[in-house]
C-alpha cells in the first residue's frame, strides 16, 4: 500500500548514461538535480532501481556494448513509463555517429535511441541547457500520470 501511494504522489526518475562524453550527465542532469534547479521540491525523485522509476532519462550515444543491458533496463520498468532521449547523442549518435561510416554502421554504436526502445520526448541539443531537460521530463509527467 505504501509503495502505490508513494508511486503516485511523485515522479522518480532514472537516469542512464549509455557512452559519450558524458557532457550531458555532467553539464545538465547534475545541474537539474543540484539545489539550484532542485528538482525535488516539485516531487522528482531520482533513484537507480529500475523498478521503482516512472521515466528514463537517456544520455549519450548508444553503444553495441550497452545496447542489451538497456533493453534489460527499459523492460524492468513497471507500467506506466516514459522514456526521454537527453542530447545529440541519444537522438542521432552525435559526433561519434560518424566513425567508422553512417550511424548504424559504426564499429561502436547501435543507436539512436529510438530504433532500440521508444522514446516519448526527445531533448536536442550538445550539451542540452538544464532547463530544456526539465521541460522534456515535464513532458513526459503526463503520460505518466493518465495510465497511474
Amino acid at each position: 500500500m505504501l509503495k502505490k501511494i508513494s508511486r503516485k504522489n511523485c515522479i522518480h526518475v532514472m537516469v542512464i548514461g549509455t557512452g559519450g562524453c558524458n557532457g550531458c550527465d555532467i553539464e545538465a542532469i547534475n545541474a537539474v538535480l543540484s539545489p539550484y534547479y532542485d528538482a525535488e521540491q516539485y516531487q522528482c525523485f531520482l533513484t537507480f532501481n529500475p523498478r521503482e522509476a516512472d521515466i528514463l532519462v537517456i544520455t549519450g550515444c548508444i553503444t553495441k556494448f550497452v545496447k542489451d543491458s538497456l533493453v534489460k533496463i527499459y523492460k524492468k520498468v513497471p507500467e506506466p513509463k516514459a522514456v526521454v532521449a537527453v542530447g545529440s547523442c541519444a537522438l542521432m549518435g552525435g559526433v561519434y555517429g560518424n566513425i567508422g561510416g553512417d550511424l548504424g554502421t559504426s564499429d561502436f554504436i547501435d543507436g539512436p535511441l529510438e530504433k532500440i526502445i521508444p522514446v516519448d520526448v526527445k531533448v536536442p541539443g550538445c550539451a542540452p541547457r538544464p532547463e530544456d531537460i526539465i521541460a522534456g521530463i515535464v513532458k513526459a509527467i503526463p503520460k505518466i500520470l493518465e495510465e497511474k
